[in-house]
């Protein structure tokens, strides 16, 4: 007799989004979000037991897309049923003005366990800035059957209570068939033994339950490593300039939200990335008397060029928390 096919594991998008949070990171209305979804259907992929939309990160991506082509002047009713490649495809099309307007894709990472699931039910902000997948079930019980599917996995966490040679072995099994190129594994029990062997094949280790502070930490380094991976570690990126991402009109407007945001962050992310477009624009303009000067002045660009790309990266975080306050400020200083 054949061996029952095992169910393949369940896995839970996070973060979810509720109705207002989309509205601000998108710039439509709550009631325009309602009408698209009863016309176009572009609701929420999920529901709370009361009823509240819950949006997941690729619903949120698709109507940010969405979102930008309208208010470019494309129409709602052509282009509701676009498929998220056809929405890009169109956005590149309309010119770099509009391009800003492309998701950040975030890192994805895979979380093992029940009780560690359990934990970031309450705990969703650690894991903002990742593409999240949680599954509510045991290594043993996964180990061979977990799919999450074609795209890439950055990190695996595996909720491991009492951490053996044998799960050491079976969590590496496990990421090497995923392709994830990072390991972290939370436990209640672990001796130093397994500790430092963890630590020798590259993985990670947090005693459960973790400092909330410190999840969301690995989460941003976990983040910052993809984006600088984007553009630094690989040498044809590095050379190859990036155009500014804003206008000296558009920086203007970030600068302000200072008095929004009762913080001076925007402020100094925005004198930093108008003094390294101030350098781009002298390093280029310098006076070389030798290859060898002209080598080393190129270099000087193709870092400062870098350094200007990722604090706009920086800049663009900020802006696309506070969409709304931001397109205001910016037509204030167009009017």
């Amino acid at each position: 007799m054949n061996a029952p096919i095992k169910d393949l594991p369940a896995l839970e998008p996070r973060p979810l989004y509720g109705i207002g949070t989309v509205a601000r990171l998108t710039g439509l209305k709550p009631d325009t979000l309602r009408v698209w979804e009863r016309r176009y259907g572009l609701g929420a992929s999920y529901k709370s037991a009361s009823g509240r939309r819950q949006y997941t990160q690729a619903d949120l991506e698709h109507l940010q897309l969405i979102s930008a082509l309208v208010g470019d002047g494309a129409r709602i009713g052509e282009i509701a049923g676009s498929e998220r490649k056809t929405l890009e495809l169109l956005v590149k099309g309309r010119g770099k003005h509009l391009e800003r307007a492309l998701p950040t894709a975030k890192p994805r990472v895979l979380f093992v366990g029940g009780e560690l699931c359990a934990w970031l039910d309450g705990h969703q902000g650690c894991i903002s800035s990742v593409s999240a997948l949680l599954v509510r079930q045991s290594l043993a019980d996964v180990a061979e059957s977990l799919d999450p599917g074609a795209e890439a996995v950055s990190l695996l966490v595996v909720d491991c209570p009492a951490v053996s040679m044998a799960h050491i072995q079976a969590i590496e099994t496990l990421a090497e068939r995923l392709g994830s190129p990072g390991v972290m594994v939370t436990y209640r029990m672990a001796n130093e033994r397994w500790l430092a062997e963890l630590t020798r094949r590259g993985a990670n280790a947090l005693e459960f339950p973790m400092e909330p502070a410190r999840l969301a930490y690995e989460m941003g380094r976990v983040a910052v490593e993809m984006e600088t991976k984007q553009g630094e570690y690989d040498l044809g990126e590095l050379v190859k300039a990036k155009p500014r991402m804003y206008t000296d009109s558009e920086l203007a407007a970030a600068g302000k939200l200072k008095r929004v945001l009762n913080c001076e962050c925007p402020n100094h992310i925005v004198e930093l990335v108008s003094m390294l477009n101030h350098f781009e624009e002298y390093s280029t303009s310098c006076a070389v008397e030798s290859w060898s000067d002209a080598a080393v002045h190129s270099c000087i660009y193709a870092y400062t060029n870098q350094a200007r790309y990722l604090m706009e990266k920086a800049l663009k975080s900020v802006l696309d928390e506070r969409g709304l306050e931001y397109h205001s400020l910016l037509r204030e200083l167009s009017s």
